[in-house]
């Protein structure tokens, strides 16, 4: 297996609320680089060590750093877009700059290369009832997509191959909940494929909402892609939770609100989902590691959904709510 070494550069400050999001989207451990903990140590533990190894001299002015390794496959390239996605949340609610640069480096590696290497891992697959979505540059077998829905994709580098069990997850339940002239509303759409997917299964129009400013042109390509008129798709960009007035433009009455986001985020808007979400509409959400589900329900019930069904896989949940 190979592995990529990938950093976030942080502040002291922003070690705790960035390992948290890590975490948050699944990464079970990541190394820190810090200089006020080396300095620390140098002042406090000294005691126990007979001399501090010169190689470390450099940890003395350091930038923070946090560093995870991915896979170098479809799986870690999947995981790096979550990853991006989080980062760009925590620098959109970071206003006074206290949390740093929060750049995302990859280390040993040339970053669009191993963009364009992943590609050979990820390939056509069916899902739900009917589903089937390929990369671009798949060709099907007529035969093969002749009774099924066909997803064509190509991410870039934001969220949403498919491949994600959170995805997958969201994806099974539009197919169950999406009906002719929905109106949809995707929140962290990233590449926009839940909400084209929600097009293509029926609804009549969409929103989409991401806080990455890359997100409209990789979303409105992807659409392109799938023979879908532009004017049934809106994406916008954005941070839901605290702005006004993207919340007043995107509005509300939707049949069906998505967010395949993270727990943090999907708690801190629940109530604004609710607010859009049509009376009867469904807020199906995931990209919910298992141990921090009952967390999500409870602010989802919270904010007057009611949760109408949890499924699980692979340790992520999705949850569908509906407001009475």
């Amino acid at each position: 297996m190979q592995w990529i070494e990938t950093n976030i550069y942080t502040t002291t400050e922003g070690i705790e609320p960035l390992c948290g999001r890590l975490y948050a989207v699944g990464l079970n451990g990541v190394q820190i680089k810090d200089a006020a903990d080396f300095n620390d140590f140098i002042e406090n533990e000294t005691q126990y060590w007979d001399y501090i190894d010169e190689s470390l001299e450099p940890l003395k002015s350091c930038e923070t750093c946090v560093t995870v390794y991915l896979t170098d496959d479809a799986d870690g390239r999947e995981l790096l877009s979550h990853i991006r996605g989080t980062v760009a949340e925590l620098k959109a609610l970071d206003t006074n700059g206290i949390f740093g640069r929060l750049t995302i480096e990859l280390s040993g590696i040339n970053e669009e290369d191993w963009a364009n290497n992943w590609k050979q891992y990820y390939k056509p697959f069916t899902l739900g009832q009917k589903l089937l979505i390929k990369p671009e540059w798949e060709t099907l077998d007529p035969a093969v997509a002749a009774d099924k829905i066909v997803l064509s994709m190509n991410p870039g580098h934001l969220f949403g191959t498919g491949t994600h069990h959170s995805t997958q997850l969201c994806m099974v339940e539009l197919e169950k909940y999406i009906k002719p002239g929905n109106r949809v509303l995707d929140l962290g759409c990233g590449s926009g494929i839940l909400s084209i997917l929600a097009l293509l299964l029926g609804a009549d129009s969409a929103v989409a909402v991401d806080i990455d400013p890359a997100a409209p042109v990789t979303a409105m390509e992807n659409l392109a892609m799938n023979g879908i008129s532009p004017d049934r798709y809106r994406v916008l960009v954005g941070n839901v939770i605290d702005d006004t007035a993207l919340r007043a433009e995107i509005g509300g009455n939707y049949d069906v609100v998505v967010a395949n986001i993270v727990a943090d985020v999907i708690i801190a808007m629940s109530q604004t989902a609710y607010a859009q979400t049509a009376r009867g509409g469904v807020f199906i959400t995931s990209g919910i590691i298992g141990p921090r589900g009952d967390e999500v329900k409870a602010a989802i019930t919270a904010a007057g959904f009611e949760i109408v069904s949890v499924h699980e896989q692979s340790d992520w949940l999705c949850i569908t709510a509906r407001k009475l």
